[in-house]
């Protein structure tokens, strides 16, 4: 085939290819996100093209190894990964910069060559002798995987050919770009197209890659929305600097579940699995604090019991300040609103800051009734009582509504040793009539009841 340069026009956030300049995207609706690029465009010979006939196969002659998935040293990072990771299996993995990616990986890769695998680092941001400094400093320098520095996504198709590499972490996928196109590494064009390259090596040759992605000040992975739905895996590392631990959560996982988490505590000697989790994030049960409240919250199979934080303050000012840091300040406004027109709260002229200690996020509705009781608390400035937790979500008519997967709340909380647990009034009696979790379950309708309850 013959190739000439073209001019395209490519937007930025979902990778919609133009003809011609837009302001605004079609296909996405985001303005002013298209922007030109010049690649390589193929044009069709005179000689006519043929295709290898492709076979159908049945369905019940397909033969799956279910036996093929790789175990690491991290027994819940194989959790979320499904049982494993799968050989042939194409992963992403997000973050924010200083998070830990690159860490992260490097112990991971080095626990599935321990396995018997054959591992490879390519990475396009450091110089091997920068990844042997960090391989030492976590006590990883003997291992046997072997270190690749390039950003040519050509040169490492070649070198993944020579080499036969079971498992390959490219770090990071914004670094590589391909010779047949003109734009910038990084570009949308650029991404779409080595990942492509990459993922069909990984299908063809049963290779499993793990690719390493920058995210945008936004929180998301940066490049083309069609690089997560090319993938099989999307895993999001998230966290604070200023905090010890670490989640590593899958978003889409093909060969599991998604919205499963694995708890991680960032060291010295790099991330350590967190076996307790509930248990990390609790600090003031023995002693309880004027505002603060326990909530089980969900994450993916996993509970963790955590404690929400309320602090209100009479306002000082003509306007009064609402702060929340672990839920969507809107979901706060709501929940005041709520608060002040069915639970007698008088709210208008004070200042309310929350917080959910360890910098967890949640965004479960589940977790509404701790935020009001805590709230509650703090108004009467009185701590809530010893052992006590708070699971339900609270309806705008101040009627609270059960959440799901109640016994297995209850089970956790039992296993952390609270005593009782205010929840949403079924409206089936026999709801709970399945459910001896050793746990006094307070049942309330509407948020109006809930003062006379927990102190």
């Amino acid at each position: 085939m013959n190739k000439k340069t073209a001019t395209v026009y490519v937007c930025n956030n979902c990778g919609q290819d133009f003809s011609k300049w837009l302001g605004r995207c079609t296909n996405c609706g985001s303005w002013d996100t298209i922007t030109e690029m010049r690649g390589v465009k193929a044009t069709p010979s005179s000689r006519p093209l043929v295709a290898d006939r492709a076979e159908a196969i049945a369905f019940p002659e397909i033969k799956v190894d279910e036996a093929g998935r790789v175990m690491g040293a991290f027994p819940e990072i194989d959790r979320v990964l499904g049982g494993g990771l799968i050989l042939g299996a194409f992963v992403l993995c997000g973050g924010d910069p200083g998070i830990g990616k690159s860490t992260l990986l490097l112990q991971l890769l080095t626990s599935w060559a321990a396995q018997g695998k054959k591992g490879l680092y390519v990475s396009g941001e450091e110089s091997v002798e920068q990844i042997y400094l960090r391989g030492k400093r976590l006590g990883v320098a003997d291992t046997s995987i072997s270190m690749l520095t390039e950003t040519s996504v050509e040169a490492i198709l070649l070198t993944l050919e020579s080499t036969k590499p079971d498992i390959v972490v490219i770090d990071s996928i914004q670094t590589v770009y391909s010779e047949a196109l003109e734009s910038a590494p990084g570009s949308v064009s650029q991404v779409r197209e080595s990942a492509s390259m990459l993922l069909r090596f990984a299908k063809q040759n049963r290779t499993a890659i793990v690719l390493i992605g920058h995210v945008t000040k936004e929180g998301a992975i940066a490049g083309p929305r069609v690089l997560e739905h090319m993938v099989d895996t999307v895993l999001y590392f998230e966290g604070d600097s200023h905090y010890q631990y670490r989640i590593l959560r899958a978003v889409k996982n093909r060969y599991g579940p998604s919205g499963e988490i694995a708890i991680l505590s960032m060291t010295d000697r790099g991330l350590r699995e967190v076996t307790n989790p509930s248990d990390f994030f609790l600090h003031s049960r023995a002693n309880p604090q004027v505002g603060t409240a326990i909530v089980p919250v969900l994450e993916g199979s996993r509970v963790l019991i955590v404690e929400v934080q309320s602090l209100v303050n009479k306002s000082h000012f003509g306007l009064p300040q609402r702060v929340a840091s672990g839920i969507n300040p809107k979901k706060l406004a709501l929940l005041l609103a709520v608060l002040e027109r069915f639970g007698g709260l008088s709210l208008g002229d004070h200042d309310i800051f929350f917080n959910i200690a360890g910098g967890l996020v949640v965004p479960e509705p589940a977790i509404d009734l701790g935020v009001a009781a805590s709230i509650i608390s703090s108004f009467s400035n009185k701590p809530l009582r010893k052992d006590l937790a708070f699971s339900g979500e609270l309806g705008l008519g101040g009627e609270l509504r059960p959440v799901n997967n109640i016994p297995l709340r209850l089970k956790e909380l039992q296993r952390m040793g609270f005593k009782e647990c205010l929840v949403a009034q079924s409206p089936k009696k026999t709801d709970f009539s399945d459910i001896n979790p050793g746990i006094r379950l307070i049942q309330c309708s509407k948020i109006s009841e809930v003062n006379g309850l927990i102190f």
